[in-house]
């Protein structure tokens, strides 16, 4: 049990920073190319992406953990995958409407000047019009991962980071094409992630059916109850963009916003660690929940929140050691204001992790033993009542160091809940809560 765990959780923790670098890479090569304006206007597009990935994730994840549970209980489960895909492109014909005709309104409501939308308008056109891509990837990925071929599913999602790093230099600089060119190397990276899976589907060892029936919304609500965790830990990114995107432009204009375009870009690939731990403990939570192994589900738990603690742990200290060199690689222009927002919102802000990974893990235990009340309470909490309020307030306490320590607060107040929950429902082992 305990190799087995570890192969899915490290190869889900692998695959998820596989997609934390489609940002980060941008983040890098656009400070490059056009400095603090550059991560200024990447930065208020990261509400976007945050949304995109969290209804992508949601639909994938929350359909392959009804299908882990209803293939456990030995019933029909092979339309799941079919269903999940359709429903993902469905979803996303509205953002391609965006991405065509107003992306230039999108960025302005996202709190971009004139100078911002004339710099970030294309760049936006094309991640809107990529969509479908970047929403059915999750459901690919994750029904592998669900299949038993979670090595494909982590070579795939590394085949697109490496795909989006050399195309983001490649498309920028000797091609010329400024932030177009980075668009167009990370829209193309799910195509490249879900190709790589493809050798799964088209395999031998493929035991996913590939059966149509006819959409079904209630089908969908059912899966997507089991998607909430996965959607709050990639919308909760978005949301606190957005609302700190905000203040932030109040407090300390468009370097601040830049400031925390570095800080909001290294916490993706701590989120993504922690949604991978999350993701990888799932599949094996759910399969031995519907078997009725209750024994074999309070070990994963214990496995995963040991596992999530000692990351926490180390990624904080990491943080705090070297927040300078860090600041300093998309500190292009050596800006000295740039530099000492960064260096104190990295420290602050990462102080969050102390209980959000831990937060991550129980929400996702709630979801994959179909106990759906604490996992949506959790999450919403923690990725949008807790952290806006907490924003609010703090900020207009403590100014910009308000606006850092808010993550930690709002990550207090949730695993306040959650633990009240638990106690309430009895349905975290006594080891943890």
């Amino acid at each position: 049990m305990l190799k087995r765990f570890s192969k899915y959780v490290f190869q889900s923790v692998a695959g998820m920073i596989g997609v934390s670098v489609y940002v980060l890479a941008d983040t890098f090569f656009i400070s490059v190319y056009a400095g603090a304006d550059g991560l200024a206007v990447l930065n208020l597009i990261l509400p976007v992406y945050g949304l995109i990935y969290a209804i992508g994730s949601m639909i994938g994840i929350g359909s392959a953990t009804r299908y882990g549970i209803s293939k456990a209980k030995g019933e029909r489960a092979d339309y799941y995958f079919t269903q999940a895909i359709a429903w993902s492109v469905l979803i996303s014909i509205p953002f391609v409407l965006l991405g065509i005709f107003i992306p230039d309104k999108c960025l302005a409501l996202l709190g971009a000047d004139a100078g911002l939308v004339a710099l970030g308008k294309t760049y936006l056109r094309i991640i809107l019009i990529g969509t479908p891509f970047f929403m059915s990837n999750y459901s690919v990925t994750a029904f592998a991962r669900n299949d038993n071929a979670t090595s494909i599913a982590m070579a795939g999602s590394l085949a697109g980071s490496v795909w989006n790093i050399v195309f983001d230099y490649i498309f920028i600089f000797p091609a010329g094409l400024g932030f177009a060119g980075a668009a167009l190397a990370t829209a193309f990276c799910p195509i490249v992630t879900m190709s790589v899976c493809m050798l799964h589907y088209f395999g031998k060892k493929c035991h996913i059916g590939f059966k149509w029936k006819k959409m079904s919304v209630r089908h969908l609500i059912s899966c997507c109850q089991l998607g909430v965790s996965a959607f709050v830990g990639e919308i909760s990114s978005a949301v606190i963009a957005f609302v700190f995107n905000m203040l932030i432009l109040g407090l300390a204009g468009s370097v601040g916003v830049a400031a925390y375009g570095i800080v909001a870009n290294l916490s993706i690939v701590g989120m993504c660690i922690f949604n991978g731990l999350a993701q990888g403990a799932q599949p094996l939570i759910s399969e031995s929940f519907g078997r009725g192994e209750s024994e074999h589900v309070r070990k994963y738990l214990r496995w995963g929140m040991n596992s999530t603690i000692t990351i926490e742990i180390v990624m904080i200290a990491l943080i705090w050691l070297f927040t300078d060199p860090l600041v300093v690689i998309f500190n292009s222009e050596n800006n000295a204001m740039l530099l000492q927002y960064a260096h104190t919102g990295l420290q602050l802000y990462f102080l969050g992790f102390l209980f959000a990974g831990v937060n991550i893990m129980l929400v996702a235990y709630f979801s994959a033993t179909a106990n759906a009340r604490p996992a949506i309470i959790g999450s919403l909490m923690r990725g949008a009542i807790a952290i806006v309020l907490c924003a609010i307030v703090l900020s207009r306490i403590l100014g910009m160091n308000g606006v850092w320590l808010s993550f930690l607060a709002s990550e207090m107040l949730t695993f306040v809940v959650i633990l009240i929950l638990s106690r309430k429902k009895e349905s975290v082992s006594n080891d943890y809560i």
